[in-house]
């Protein structure tokens, strides 16, 4: 055990105030490992230390390849590259190979890829039947967690996770089919009929298409500015790090669980309101508001801590979500197609307050992806039960990269937390 005084540049001098020892642990990467604490003990019969941090806010459950976040300055970045830059010159398939395949797909790569995913888009005659089984009134994102678990079971081939071949072609089913099983969930909902996906489309188009369609002997002309709009909303939402339902998926992959359940657990995570109905929350929000004029009496309330806003601030991002600024601008073109959404107006003059406000300037609370992400949904004619379903969509790209990824990783383990009991001590009856 060296000193405090004698221990290497590159680690950590802890001393034990209850004992008096001196630890020193190797730091690699802006880390220590969490397992060295075990070597802090007080005695011999002594567990050891462990770190306790409930939200896992500061501790890191892996190490990636995919998604870099800068809260402090507003960063994001897919394999390396701006956020601003791909949302602007990259539609959302290349996207998903550049996270799923760790680069942009050449021509020729890109045509298979493509090739590959519509191909299969189509679902299971008996699959649909299973979705017809749920309630007329059964929420979008219920159906959809429901059906990513039961494509298990239509696919048994899915469990050889360690299999290259199989992953390849678990990958191109999920991302295919989500938005079919997402459009076929919101059809229910509305008890009409289920129309299969064109391959004459792109992947945009035909959600839309298959989603809004009136019926299967009508023809439904989709507006490739609304496509296009879509399309860099799924860019912007394809993968954000180790968030919730990522983190959910990684935790059921490290059983080796086949990659359909990976996903029923990481949408079901989605399903929280504080995760992919956030969106959601603003629409309401605005909708509770209802004119510019009560916006002072709203940030009076905020101020006083009597209510929240929502759709500021974010868990990573101390400064502008760099999504935000990007959806703004993309607002401004679907409201020109569809008209100006009325929410509009109060959620322009909340975000100039907050911008121009010392309250929210000081707590870092600035717009984030999800204060227009529902407007735009709203407008494009998407009920806000459907938001969350929107964020699985694309999300599903990330979600399989990080799956991949962790089950190639050698250091990955089954996922086992430790807890500080505070049950009663040993008792006898």
């Amino acid at each position: 055990m060296s000193s405090v005084k004698n221990m290497p540049s590159d680690s950590l001098g802890i001393q034990d105030a209850r004992t008096g020892k001196n630890y020193s642990f190797p730091v690699e990467q802006g880390h220590l490992r969490a397992v060295d604490l075990e070597q802090v003990k007080t005695s011999d019969t002594d567990p050891g230390l462990v770190s306790y941090d409930p939200g896992l806010i500061n501790t890191a459950i892996c190490k990636s390849r995919i998604t870099y976040i800068d809260g402090e300055r507003g960063i994001l970045r897919y394999r390396g590259y701006p956020i601003e830059e791909i949302a602007e010159k990259k539609s959302y398939l290349e996207v998903a190979h550049l996270l799923v395949k760790g680069e942009f797909p050449s021509p020729s790569e890109m045509s298979d890829w493509e090739h590959n995913i519509t191909y299969h888009t189509l679902l299971h005659e008996n699959l649909k039947v299973f979705m017809g089984g749920f309630r007329y009134d059964a929420h979008p994102m219920g159906i959809l967690v429901g059906t990513l678990g039961a494509l298990s079971t239509f696919y048994p081939d899915a469990k050889n996770v360690r299999d290259e071949e199989s992953r390849r072609l678990q990958i191109y089913r999920l991302i295919a089919k989500i938005p079919t099983i997402a459009a076929f969930a919101y059809r229910h909902s509305q008890g009409r009929d289920y129309i299969d996906p064109s391959n004459d489309l792109s992947y945009a188009e035909n959600f839309l298409s298959i989603t809004f369609r009136p019926s299967v002997s009508t023809r439904y002309e989709v507006n490739p500015e609304l496509a296009k709009a879509l399309d860099v909303l799924f860019v912007l939402h394809a993968d954000h790090e180790q968030n919730c339902s990522t983190n959910a998926m990684r935790a059921v992959a490290s059983s080796l669980a086949d990659p359909y359940s990976c996903a029923a657990a990481a949408a079901a995570a989605l399903y929280g309101p504080l995760h992919g109905g956030a969106n959601e929350a603003v629409v309401q929000m605005l909708r509770e508001i209802g004119s510019v004029d009560k916006v002072p009496d709203i940030i009076r309330d905020v101020k006083a801590g009597k209510r929240r806003l929502m759709g500021f601030g974010h868990r990573v991002y101390h400064n502008y979500d760099p999504r935000a600024k990007i959806i703004k601008k993309m607002a401004g073109k679907v409201f020109e197609i569809r008209g100006t959404n009325p929410l509009l107006d109060i959620a322009l003059e909340l975000e100039r307050i907050a911008l121009s406000d010392e309250y929210f300037i000081s707590r870092h609370l600035y717009p984030n992806v999800d204060f227009y992400s529902g407007l735009i949904y709203q407008s494009m004619g998407f009920p806000t039960d459907m938001f969350p379903v929107l964020f699985a969509i694309p999300r599903m790209s990330g979600w399989l990269a990080q799956w991949q990824e962790g089950v190639m990783d050698p250091e990955q383990k089954i996922v086992r937390p430790k807890q500080i009991y505070l049950g009663p001590a040993e008792r006898h009856l």
